[in-house]
């Protein structure tokens, strides 16, 4: 599986006044897509902080580093120049991506949404990618995301915006994706079981999960007291759907043996449709 790593980037995001859930999509959207995410973290919008998550990333031998936040015009989104610092390239002025910001404006001038369609010094910011950088086209905002390799990684930065984000990923993204990721697969079930007791539970499912070591189970506990009720999580990656769900199948028979003679049953519930 292709490691990832996630870096959310912006004060707003450490002082409380903004929820990441941009983190939370990425997690979901890219286990689906067959990735491991290994790593997450969240810093301010400060130059050599930033530089020092990427060289760390890369260091541990990440894939795939993906940046939310900080591609602004405005002077603390410092996420671009960031990376330059932290690849050692220079940052410069990129046409495509220049393009991109200008032909925005006048759209949002013709609907009456901004003053005047001029790319200003902090528009043509927004332009200033490093060296060797491919600009992503943003179908919602103004920044584009950017796509850059630096040896066998390779790094996407995307908006701090929600809807911006997303709408990069979704539309502009997928081909660069494919390069890496490939077309992985990603299973999962979820059971509610007839015991209240965790620590029954825990050594029943450690015998079972130490079997499947490619497949991640986990138990939670949905309500506390004499109601208490546990799901069993059952999830996994492979190269491909079959893959994926002969795993499945294998875990879920195998934890019907260890139950059953402690008269614990696996109750099937509601799940996200497999991918």
């Amino acid at each position: 599986m292709v490691s990832v790593e996630i870096l959310a980037i912006g004060n707003e995001l450490l002082i409380g006044d903004v929820l990441d859930t941009n983190t939370h999509w990425l997690c979901r959207r890219l286990t689906t897509m067959g990735a491991f995410v290994r790593r997450a973290v969240m810093v301010r919008d400060d130059e050599d902080a930033i530089a020092a998550e990427v060289q760390g990333a890369l260091g541990r031998g990440t894939q795939l580093l993906i940046t939310s936040g900080g591609l602004g015009p405005t002077d603390d989104d410092r996420t671009l120049s960031a990376i330059a610092k932290a690849l050692r390239r220079p940052l410069e002025l990129n046409e495509q991506a220049l393009a991109m910001v200008a032909q925005r404006y006048r759209e949002l001038h013709e609907q009456g949404f901004v003053d005047t369609p001029e790319v200003t010094p902090s528009r043509r910011k927004m332009a200033m990618l490093p060296e060797g950088a491919t600009p992503l086209f943003n179908p919602v905002g103004t920044a584009p995301g950017v796509w850059l390799t630096e040896g066998e990684s390779a790094i996407v930065c995307l908006p701090g915006v929600p809807a911006e984000l997303k709408g990069i990923f979704e539309h502009s993204l997928p081909p660069y994706l494919e390069r890496i990721l490939g077309k992985g697969a990603y299973a999962e079930q979820t059971f509610e079981v007839t015991c209240r007791d965790e620590s029954v539970l825990a050594p029943l499912l450690k015998s079972v999960a130490d079997r499947h070591p490619e497949v991640y189970l986990k138990s939670k506990a949905r309500v506390f007291g004499t109601e208490v009720r546990i799901n069993l999580l059952v999830a996994t990656t492979a190269a491909d759907k079959a893959t994926a769900e002969a795993r499945l199948r294998a875990i879920v028979d195998d934890l019907i043996v260890a139950l059953e003679p402690h008269g614990i049953v696996l109750i099937p519930q509601p799940s996200e449709k497999e991918r």
